[in-house]
């Protein structure tokens, strides 16, 4: 028998002319084990054709060429091309949901079909033994190299989608802080994000402004929660349904030592009344009157109310304290504390000296100073009010 020189041209040619029956075999092949591959190479034959024609051309290329010489630039570029190619398949298999492995164990099956072919057609035309080596060799090496183009491909696409649904995500929680949304552009806007709108959420921020922390903070959260950023950088999230059963201890849970605070749930579009809440009780908790860890706003709204305006809370005090002013520093404490006392304990003498641990006696002598002092604003509700408000929220 007559071996025949390495013939690129004819090989090619009778390559090419094979591709449908090569696609056809691997159609087959895959049906027994991944039917949607089968369907795809059913529905996309014309769009198939194309990059199979590329594998030819690329491996006849590999398996004559010294990639040392001249032709490598134009070798680069057909490398290029085909590896767009087949990073594209890979973005459109993930696109449609199928699992990377099995697309590249469905690639090894097509690099033994199409081997199997290759071998036939060569031995067919009487190639050398040098030159059916020469291919063998660049079939496995380029199925390779397609499979990490398709991996790139599909890893790719999967970190643009990642990061677009991210953007979506911040998009929409923008929206939802704005106050200014209509409810059919919350509900667009959360279908894109793949967002399922609760009947109410929360703010939830991070105190320190250790924007590290704020994102351990968020990621340590559920995956319904929306990150809030300004700037490019997370300083809190929105989560939805923050007083479901068991939500409350979920929560304690995921942010105890982060310096966390959790606005008042409300429904959505009042979720900027919760940002604004929960920045108060974030101010109240750097200033040492919230002590929590982490802060419920919700179960604070009484300091919130008072200390809004700390300003407001130092002219109160000032006005509903100055009968005090002419004592010494230690009767003006000792009598604060006494009135303070006698204000929670409703003027039970008895309560008021265990509270404070002294004698009755001394209420008496105190209490008495205080009427000297204060008159008849002891005896007014809303005067009685107003000094609690003075005594129960001191200064931090």
């Amino acid at each position: 028998m007559t071996v025949a020189t390495f013939d690129r041209a004819r090989l090619e040619e009778a390559l090419l002319e094979g591709l449908p029956g090569l696609l056809s075999e691997v159609r087959d092949r895959l049906a027994e084990h991944w039917p949607d591959y089968a369907a795809f190479l059913d529905a996309e034959r014309d769009a198939v054709v194309e990059p199979a024609a590329l594998f030819v051309h690329r491996l006849l290329d590999m398996s004559i060429a010294d990639l040392s010489s001249p032709e490598r630039a134009s070798l680069d570029r057909a490398d290029e091309t085909v590896r767009l190619v087949f990073e594209e398949i890979g973005r459109r298999q993930q696109q449609v949901g199928n699992d990377l492995t099995r697309l590249l164990t469905a690639f090894q099956l097509g690099a033994r079909i199409a081997w199997r072919h290759v071998a036939a057609t060569a031995l067919r035309l009487e190639f050398a033994p040098d030159n059916l080596a020469a291919l063998a060799d660049s079939v496995f090496v380029f199925v390779n190299q397609l499979s990490f183009s398709a991996a790139n491909g599909y890893v790719q696409e999967q970190l643009d989608d990642a990061l677009a649904r991210e953007r979506r995500r911040e998009e929409l929680a923008n929206l939802l802080l704005s106050g200014r949304s209509s409810t059919e552009a919350i509900r667009t806007a959360a279908l894109q994000a793949a967002w399922r709108i609760p009947e109410t959420a929360a703010v939830v921020i991070y105190i320190d402004g250790d924007h590290e922390l704020a994102r351990t903070m968020v990621s340590r959260l559920e995956p319904g929660a929306l990150p809030i950023r300004r700037n490019g950088v997370v300083f809190g999230a929105i989560i939805p349904e923050p007083s479901g059963p068991g939500r409350r201890l979920q929560l304690s849970r995921e942010l105890t030592g982060l310096g966390a605070v959790v606005g008042n749930p409300v429904p959505l579009a009042e979720l900027p009344r919760s940002l604004e809440i929960a920045r108060i009780a974030a101010r109240l908790r750097k200033t040492g009157v919230l002590t929590d860890d982490p802060v419920f706003a919700d179960e604070h709204l009484d300091a919130l109310i008072v200390w809004r305006d700390e300003s407001l809370v130092a002219a109160l005090r000032e006005e509903m304290l100055a009968p005090l002013q002419g004592e010494t520093e230690a009767a003006r404490a000792r009598l604060t504390e006494t009135l303070a006392s006698w204000l929670r304990q409703f003027g039970d003498r008895h309560a008021i000296a265990e509270e404070l641990r002294i004698h009755p006696q001394t209420v008496r002598y105190r209490m008495a100073r205080l009427r000297a002092l204060f008159g008849d604003r002891l005896d007014d509700p809303e005067s009685r009010a107003r000094l609690f408000l003075a005594l129960e929220w001191p200064a931090p």
